[in-house]
């Protein structure tokens, strides 16, 4: 795709960017809309669902399962999801895969509120939801470029971060805490059902442009277009692989520990977790606000790098704390360097890689990124056994950082610094075209 770079040509290399200028465009207005409220609703599920799954078993097993639970089906349906979202329309992949997670927690919280569930039906339940979510995913990150201009690209990623953590971070965890304080996890989950109702309708309204069929090309060898089309760029390729072994390393630990300490070891409530999840949400605002106000740096992956080494640190806060507050504050930094370093390669993704391929490249950096979290689910409950719930965390950040930190110096990582974006559906067959100085670059 071809984007203006004009708008960082300003002193310094950065540009301010209007956060809401992306809402002029309709169909854009209407995404937001819908999303805000289906984000609402997973912030009230985060909850639920972790107060649940220790009311049923009350061990860090029981996360643990939960969450390789939904991130198998995730990772086995990325691919063909990725396909799919480059092959029809986007909208209705969207509409399909949040009508269909509106449907299965109905049913789980009909489930909840008559008393009948089980953990292995929760289980079931969380599995069909990662189905839906490996379809939303690839086609909704491969609609924003179809739905907003190319100058408004930094500034709608930037919205997205804003308002991700405000629904599912700050307002969905807080609301969560005390629906499920007063009045269960099953009036929680039902909120969460209507949630994605109204996200279908939204993705329903909206008329996103026709892009050309790629009905002439097999599933086979469009899969090995994309598989090329990563394979020769290390800024793609590596920070793929980095973020599976970091991922590996501590976000398993992460979300099946937290909930783990702030029950049993901390002796808190669902609504002290909730204000935790809420703190982390109230980083991630930040974090969306200042790269909102600074843009797209020209060192762009230098800086996502740092961001996102120093965010894998802030893990080890969790394992050192000693109290809600300080969990709290950990939680803040986390997300507000990682949502600081997610709007940075959202950006370069849509820049760097042509509309045709979006929709294969972004199932590709899922299913290689969260490809091994069903590993890290499985590890984390022996290794907090074995060594201890905070030693585990603590170790977790450290080794996480070092890979992430790592995978900067890999060959070719910052070719792309202060290289123009590509035309629309220009693909070289040699990656070495990207490692010429930027000088060189036919732009």
């Amino acid at each position: 795709m071809q984007h203006s770079h004009e708008a960082l040509d300003r002193p310094g290399g950065f540009s301010r960017i209007n956060l809401l200028a992306p809402l002029r465009h309709r169909d854009f207005r209407i995404l937001w809309a819908g999303m805000t409220v289906s984000l609402l609703g997973d912030g009230i599920f985060l909850v639920a669902m972790a107060w649940e799954a220790y009311a049923l078993w009350n061990a860090p097993a029981a996360l643990s399962i939960l969450g390789i639970g939904m991130t198998l089906p995730t990772i086995a349906f990325l691919l063909p999801a990725g396909m799919l979202s480059d092959r029809v329309d986007r909208r209705l992949v969207m509409l399909w895969a949040d009508f269909g997670r509106a449907v299965v927690i109905g049913v789980l919280a009909v489930l909840s509120l008559t008393g009948a569930l089980t953990f292995w039906q929760l289980v079931v339940v969380v599995a069909v939801y990662g189905v839906g979510t490996a379809f939303f995913i690839p086609a909704f990150e491969a609609v924003v470029p179809d739905i907003v201009p190319s100058p408004d690209l930094p500034a709608a990623n930037s919205l997205d971060q804003f308002v991700r953590p405000i629904a599912l971070r700050l307002v969905g965890p807080a609301v969560g805490g005390a629906l499920v304080a007063t009045l269960g996890s099953g009036t929680a989950f039902a909120v969460d059902s209507a949630s994605f109702a109204a996200s279908t309708v939204a993705v329903w309204m909206i008329r996103p442009p026709l892009r050309a069929s790629a009905d002439s090309e097999s599933p086979v060898a469009a899969m090995k277009a994309g598989l090329r089309f990563v394979a020769g760029r290390a800024w793609l390729w590596g920070t793929l692989l980095s973020a599976a072994i970091a991922y590996l390393c501590f976000l398993g630990p992460a979300e099946v520990l937290l909930p783990y300490l702030v029950k049993n070891d901390l002796g808190a409530s669902a609504r002290d977790l909730g204000l935790v999840f809420a703190a982390g949400g109230i980083g991630a605002i930040g974090g969306a606000l200042f790269m909102g106000q600074w843009g797209h740096p020209r060192r762009d992956v230098t800086i996502m790098y740092a961001t996102w080494t120093i965010a894998t640190l802030a893990v080890a806060g969790y394992g050192l704390a000693t109290s809600s507050w300080q969990l709290m504050v950990a939680c803040l930094v986390f997300n507000a360097l990682e949502t600081a370093g997610t709007i940075i390669w959202a950006t370069i993704k849509q820049r760097h890689v042509p509309a045709s391929m979006l929709g294969r490249v972004s199932s590709l950096d899922w299913l290689i990124s969260i490809g091994l979290l069903p590993l890290s689910f499985a590890l984390t409950a022996p290794a907090a056994e074995a060594l201890g719930a905070r030693v585990t965390l603590v170790g977790a950040a450290v080794i996480g950082a070092v890979v992430t930190l790592g995978a900067l110096f890999i060959p070719g990582m910052r070719s792309i610094e202060g290289v123009a974006s590509r035309p629309t559906g220009q693909v070289p067959d040699a990656p070495s075209e990207l490692l010429r100085p930027p000088a060189l670059v036919d732009l």
